[in-house]
């Protein structure tokens, strides 16, 4: 099973845009039965049932890479819990904790990918700030190029076409 977690909050601005992103998946796309897409918002630890059984978690979030607002990082298996000792915002303790405790009882994907963004604002907003509102669309982009990497084909449903000015609120 494959299973594709968007975290943040959506209402401190660019902390959502692990959530947007899976939101216009589930909104656009059609998945074979073996995926599912998880609005996992600031869920942590209450998310462990969910990684039973999977075998590949892509997660989407906003990730603090210390680099330009807007910024796109792709990173993989062990590099994943690294790059969350540095916080965005609360829910990302609650990430690590999750994956650390998914490991200890056996739940371990065999494959992780994390896809993020460097946010520009995280205070409270519904609004994602233009830049990292810019990245929607490639990073969007970037997971489905990582599904069909892993054999996963996604069929676009009718409807307008992902750009780049995409205001999500």
């Amino acid at each position: 099973m494959v299973l594709v977690l968007g975290i943040g909050n959506l209402i401190m601005s660019d902390d959502g845009v692990g959530v947007r992103v899976v939101q216009l998946l589930q909104e656009r796309y059609r998945f074979p039965e073996k995926v599912t897409l998880l609005d996992g918002g600031t869920l942590g630890l209450d998310l462990l049932p969910k990684l039973e059984g999977v075998e590949r978690l892509l997660v989407v979030d906003a990730v603090e890479t210390g680099g330009a607002p807007g910024t796109l990082l792709r990173l993989s298996g062990d590099d994943i819990p690294l790059a969350l000792e540095t916080k965005v915002s609360p829910h990302q303790m609650g990430l690590k904790d999750l994956l650390t405790v998914a490991s200890l009882q056996g739940f371990d994907p065999a494959e992780m990918v994390l896809w993020g963004v460097q946010p520009e604002c995280i205070e409270m907003g519904m609004e994602l700030s233009p830049v990292v509102a810019e990245q929607v669309a490639q990073l969007t982009e970037n997971v489905l190029t990582e599904l069909a990497n892993w054999g996963v084909q996604a069929d676009l449903c009718q409807g307008p076409s992902i750009t780049p000015s995409l205001h999500l609120s």
